[in-house]
Protein backbone atom coordinates (compact mmCIF):
# COMPACT_ATOMS: atom_id res chain seq x y z
CA UNK A 1 0.00 0.00 0.00
CA UNK A 2 1.10 3.59 -0.90
CA UNK A 3 2.44 5.84 2.21
CA UNK A 4 -0.29 7.92 1.45
CA UNK A 5 -3.49 5.85 1.62
CA UNK A 6 -4.96 5.60 4.78
CA UNK A 7 -7.47 3.53 6.23
CA UNK A 8 -11.15 3.07 4.33
CA UNK A 9 -9.20 3.77 0.67
CA UNK A 10 -8.24 7.46 1.34
CA UNK A 11 -5.64 8.63 -1.05
CA UNK A 12 -5.14 11.63 0.65
CA UNK A 13 -3.09 12.25 3.88
CA UNK A 14 -3.50 15.84 5.86
CA UNK A 15 -0.02 16.71 6.67
CA UNK A 16 -0.49 19.82 8.57
CA UNK A 17 -4.34 21.99 9.14
CA UNK A 18 -4.77 25.27 10.06
CA UNK A 19 -7.72 27.81 10.69
CA UNK A 20 -8.01 30.61 8.68
CA UNK A 21 -11.16 32.18 9.36
CA UNK A 22 -14.34 31.97 11.72
CA UNK A 23 -17.16 33.24 12.57
CA UNK A 24 -20.55 32.03 14.12
CA UNK A 25 -21.97 30.30 11.33
CA UNK A 26 -18.83 28.74 9.85
CA UNK A 27 -15.46 28.03 9.67
CA UNK A 28 -12.96 27.64 7.17
CA UNK A 29 -9.36 25.91 7.16
CA UNK A 30 -6.53 25.04 4.97
CA UNK A 31 -5.05 21.46 4.85
CA UNK A 32 -1.61 20.78 3.34
CA UNK A 33 -1.80 17.58 1.72
CA UNK A 34 -0.02 14.34 0.16
CA UNK A 35 -1.96 12.96 -2.31
CA UNK A 36 -1.25 8.74 -3.31
CA UNK A 37 0.52 10.45 -6.47
CA UNK A 38 3.29 11.87 -4.06
CA UNK A 39 1.96 15.32 -4.93
CA UNK A 40 1.49 17.71 -2.26
CA UNK A 41 -0.95 20.11 -2.39
CA UNK A 42 -3.38 22.32 -0.57
CA UNK A 43 -7.33 21.71 0.20
CA UNK A 44 -9.57 24.61 1.95
CA UNK A 45 -12.89 23.07 3.53
CA UNK A 46 -15.44 24.73 5.43
CA UNK A 47 -16.37 23.18 8.44
CA UNK A 48 -20.11 23.87 9.26
CA UNK A 49 -23.03 22.34 12.08
CA UNK A 50 -25.57 20.11 10.08
CA UNK A 51 -28.39 20.95 8.87
CA UNK A 52 -32.07 19.76 8.56
CA UNK A 53 -34.05 20.58 5.54
CA UNK A 54 -38.03 19.95 5.54
CA UNK A 55 -40.87 18.53 2.94
CA UNK A 56 -43.92 20.12 4.42
CA UNK A 57 -46.27 18.22 2.45
CA UNK A 58 -50.06 18.38 3.20
CA UNK A 59 -53.07 17.53 1.24
CA UNK A 60 -51.11 17.57 -2.33
CA UNK A 61 -49.10 20.96 -1.30
CA UNK A 62 -45.74 21.40 -0.97
CA UNK A 63 -44.68 24.59 1.09
CA UNK A 64 -41.89 26.42 0.06
CA UNK A 65 -39.60 29.54 1.13
CA UNK A 66 -38.63 32.44 -1.35
CA UNK A 67 -35.86 34.71 -0.27
CA UNK A 68 -32.61 36.72 -1.26
CA UNK A 69 -29.94 34.22 -1.06
CA UNK A 70 -26.43 36.43 -0.77
CA UNK A 71 -24.03 34.26 -2.50
CA UNK A 72 -25.91 34.35 -5.87
CA UNK A 73 -27.70 38.04 -5.34
CA UNK A 74 -30.63 36.13 -6.34
CA UNK A 75 -34.18 35.72 -4.98
CA UNK A 76 -34.52 31.37 -4.53
CA UNK A 77 -37.25 29.35 -4.56
CA UNK A 78 -36.36 26.44 -2.27
CA UNK A 79 -37.72 24.09 0.66
CA UNK A 80 -37.35 25.10 4.08
CA UNK A 81 -33.93 24.08 5.37
CA UNK A 82 -31.39 25.80 7.72
CA UNK A 83 -29.38 25.27 10.88
CA UNK A 84 -28.39 26.67 14.13
CA UNK A 85 -25.18 28.20 15.21
CA UNK A 86 -24.41 24.95 17.72
CA UNK A 87 -23.77 21.50 16.90
CA UNK A 88 -27.37 19.74 17.34
CA UNK A 89 -27.78 16.59 19.19
CA UNK A 90 -31.62 15.97 17.85
CA UNK A 91 -31.98 17.21 14.47
CA UNK A 92 -35.61 16.67 14.91
CA UNK A 93 -35.84 19.31 16.81
CA UNK A 94 -33.48 21.40 14.04
CA UNK A 95 -36.00 20.55 11.46
CA UNK A 96 -39.20 21.48 13.72
CA UNK A 97 -37.50 24.77 14.86
CA UNK A 98 -36.63 25.62 11.12
CA UNK A 99 -40.14 24.90 10.14
CA UNK A 100 -41.39 27.10 12.92
CA UNK A 101 -39.17 30.09 12.12
CA UNK A 102 -39.45 29.88 8.67
CA UNK A 103 -42.68 28.54 7.67
CA UNK A 104 -44.78 29.24 11.21
CA UNK A 105 -46.15 25.63 10.32
CA UNK A 106 -46.50 22.49 12.96
CA UNK A 107 -46.21 19.17 11.74
CA UNK A 108 -47.68 16.09 13.69
CA UNK A 109 -45.70 13.58 11.82
CA UNK A 110 -42.30 14.40 11.21
CA UNK A 111 -40.31 11.31 9.50
CA UNK A 112 -36.62 10.91 8.67
CA UNK A 113 -35.89 10.10 5.26
CA UNK A 114 -31.61 10.69 5.73
CA UNK A 115 -28.94 12.83 5.41
CA UNK A 116 -26.97 14.22 2.91
CA UNK A 117 -23.43 16.03 2.15
CA UNK A 118 -24.26 19.38 1.28
CA UNK A 119 -21.53 20.09 -1.38
CA UNK A 120 -18.55 17.81 -0.29
CA UNK A 121 -16.14 19.39 -3.04
CA UNK A 122 -15.36 21.68 -0.27
CA UNK A 123 -17.81 21.83 2.43
CA UNK A 124 -18.32 19.59 5.74
CA UNK A 125 -22.02 19.96 6.13
CA UNK A 126 -24.54 17.07 7.15
CA UNK A 127 -28.48 17.83 5.88
CA UNK A 128 -30.87 15.94 7.72
CA UNK A 129 -34.00 15.41 5.45
CA UNK A 130 -37.45 15.28 7.35
CA UNK A 131 -41.23 14.46 5.75
CA UNK A 132 -43.39 16.67 7.51
CA UNK A 133 -47.01 16.05 7.41
CA UNK A 134 -50.58 16.64 9.48
CA UNK A 135 -49.16 21.08 9.33
CA UNK A 136 -50.97 23.40 10.96
CA UNK A 137 -50.31 27.37 11.39
CA UNK A 138 -48.42 28.32 14.21
CA UNK A 139 -46.94 31.62 15.20
CA UNK A 140 -43.59 32.00 12.55
CA UNK A 141 -40.46 33.00 14.86
CA UNK A 142 -37.72 34.24 12.02
CA UNK A 143 -34.06 35.09 13.28
CA UNK A 144 -32.85 38.14 11.49
CA UNK A 145 -31.47 36.94 8.25
CA UNK A 146 -34.96 35.90 7.38
CA UNK A 147 -36.29 38.76 7.46
CA UNK A 148 -37.41 38.65 3.76
CA UNK A 149 -39.03 35.04 3.63
CA UNK A 150 -41.83 34.82 1.41
CA UNK A 151 -43.92 31.14 2.08
CA UNK A 152 -46.15 29.64 -0.87
CA UNK A 153 -47.67 26.25 -0.88
CA UNK A 154 -47.45 25.05 -4.59
CA UNK A 155 -49.05 21.57 -6.20
CA UNK A 156 -46.62 18.24 -6.24
CA UNK A 157 -46.88 18.79 -9.81
CA UNK A 158 -46.79 22.23 -10.10
CA UNK A 159 -43.28 22.26 -7.80
CA UNK A 160 -41.67 18.82 -10.31
CA UNK A 161 -42.02 21.19 -13.18
CA UNK A 162 -40.80 24.06 -11.31
CA UNK A 163 -37.48 22.12 -11.03
CA UNK A 164 -37.55 20.80 -14.31
CA UNK A 165 -38.00 24.49 -15.81
CA UNK A 166 -35.13 26.07 -13.83
CA UNK A 167 -37.15 28.00 -11.29
CA UNK A 168 -35.93 25.66 -8.44
CA UNK A 169 -32.37 25.37 -8.90
CA UNK A 170 -31.34 24.31 -5.25
CA UNK A 171 -29.50 21.36 -5.48
CA UNK A 172 -30.63 20.40 -1.63
CA UNK A 173 -34.18 21.07 -2.96
CA UNK A 174 -34.16 18.78 -5.45
CA UNK A 175 -31.61 16.28 -3.81
CA UNK A 176 -34.19 15.88 -0.59
CA UNK A 177 -37.09 15.55 -3.51
CA UNK A 178 -35.59 12.42 -4.72
CA UNK A 179 -34.84 11.11 -2.05
CA UNK A 180 -38.43 11.40 -0.63
CA UNK A 181 -39.81 10.13 -4.41
CA UNK A 182 -37.13 6.98 -3.69
CA UNK A 183 -38.45 6.81 0.11
CA UNK A 184 -41.78 7.42 -1.31
CA UNK A 185 -41.91 4.06 -4.18
CA UNK A 186 -40.86 1.51 -1.10
CA UNK A 187 -43.76 2.42 0.99
CA UNK A 188 -46.98 2.90 -1.35
CA UNK A 189 -49.63 4.34 1.63
CA UNK A 190 -47.26 7.64 1.97
CA UNK A 191 -48.41 10.55 1.48
CA UNK A 192 -48.63 12.48 -1.75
Amino acid sequence: MNPAEGAAGRTITTLSSREVYRNHWMRLREDEILRSNGKKGIFGVVDKDDAAIILPIDRGQVWLVEQFRYTIQERALELPQGGWEMEVEDPEELARGELKEEMGLHAAEMTYLGWLWIAYGFTRQKQHVFLATGLTHTEKDPDAEEHDLVVRSVAVGEFEEMMLNGVVRDNCTVAAWGLYLLWKARRPQAES
